[in-house]
């Protein structure tokens, strides 16, 4: 299948952190299968893609909210989990059923209450728009 969502996801790198994408900073596909395998899970191509071109840069793995490394995925409550809050309040998550959508919708679960919520976005909308909030709006509170 044809990339559609590395390239954006890998121009991350010299718009946030200042330094030009490596390959260091994404996993070999074989890397990626291997994960994929060890955690059981399939990924939609949009997720794929961005362990692809992302999956080794620990400052956007970890910018604010934590993507979990592919051999954690896991699926519950009929979610395939891919990222969480610091304090563990929130997970992230997508559909079981929409797995096989190249890029679908993520939604949110409120770990106390067990409830989810649609983020209204794509996984590519959704996470080139979080990193915009941590780094564009968030950072310069941060530095204060």
């Amino acid at each position: 299948m044809a990339e559609m969502f590395v390239e954006k996801f890998r121009s991350l790198v010299p718009q946030y952190l200042d330094d030009a994408w490596d390959p260091e900073d994404g996993l070999t596909e074989d890397d990626l299968d291997d994960a994929l395998d060890e955690a059981g899970v399939e990924i939609p191509q949009a997720l794929r893609e961005f362990y692809l071109a992302l999956g080794g840069c620990e400052d956007l793995m970890e910018a604010y909210y934590f993507v979990w490394d592919p051999e954690e995925l896991e699926i519950e409550d009929g979610y395939l989990l891919f990222m969480e809050d610091e304090e563990e309040q929130y997970v992230w998550g997508i559909r079981e059923d929409h797995l096989d959508i190249p890029d679908p919708i993520v939604h949110r679960r409120h770990n106390v209450s067990g409830s989810w919520k649609s983020e209204e976005g794509t996984f590519s909308e959704y996470m080139l728009d979080m990193f915009s909030w941590v780094f564009d709006e968030l950072e310069p509170e941060l530095e204060d």
